[in-house]
C-alpha cells in the first residue's frame, strides 16, 4: 500500500537527498533511509538568526515530507525573539527553549516520534556548510552534532575574501 493511500499514518524520512527550503534562504537536508539509525536524522542551514523568518519554511518543508509537526525544541540563546509558538502550515507549532546548545533542532511529529537535525550556523562558510551536512544524513554516523560542527570547520565565522 502506497503512503499516499494511508493519509493518517506519519510517513518515513523521504528519500530525497536535499531540498532547498526557501531558495536563497535555508537548505534542509534530510537522511536517505528509512530505518533512521544514525544519531542525526538531517541537517537544517538556516540562514538568519530570525526565527520568525527562518522556522516557517523549515515547518513547511518538514510536514511535507514527514506530517504535521507539532513542536521544535531548540537553544533560545542562539536565536533573536524566541517565541513560544509560531503558526505554520496553517496550524501552530510550539517551541520549546533549551539551554543545551547551538547544534541541533528537535523535531516532535505526533506525541513521541522525535528527530535530530544538526543546526548549521547561519554564518557558516557553503564548503563548510556542505561537509557538515554530508556527514549528518549518513545513515551510519555516530558522531555528535557539536563534533561535526568541528570537524567540518562549522562552528568558525567564515574569514572575509
Amino acid at each position: 500500500m502506497a503512503d499516499s493511500d494511508t493519509p493518517d499514518l506519519p510517513r518515513l524520512l523521504p528519500d530525497a537527498v536535499h531540498r532547498s527550503v526557501r531558495p536563497g534562504t535555508a537548505l534542509l537536508r534530510l537522511e536517505t533511509t528509512h530505518a533512521r539509525e544514525g544519531i542525526l536524522d538531517g541537517a537544517w542551514w538556516p540562514r538568519s538568526r530570525d526565527i520568525g523568518a527562518e522556522l516557517p519554511s523549515l515547518i513547511s518543508a518538514l510536514t511535507e515530507h514527514l506530517g504535521p509537526i507539532t513542536r521544535v525544541g531548540l537553544d533560545g540563546s542562539a536565536w533573536d525573539g524566541l517565541p513560544t509558538r509560531v503558526m505554520a502550515v496553517g496550524r501552530v507549532v510550539h517551541i520549546d527553549s533549551f539551554p543545551v546548545g547551538d547544534d541541533t533542532v528537535l523535531i516532535t511529529r505526533g506525541d513521541r516520534d522525535h528527530f535530530s537535525l544538526l543546526l548549521v550556523p547561519p554564518d557558516t562558510s557553503p564548503d563548510a556548510a556542505r561537509a557538515a551536512m554530508a556527514r549528518a544524513v549518513r545513515a551510519d554516523n555516530v558522531t555528535a552534532a557539536r563534533q561535526i560542527l568541528i570537524e567540518t570547520g562549522s562552528d568558525t565565522p567564515p574569514t572575509p575574501a
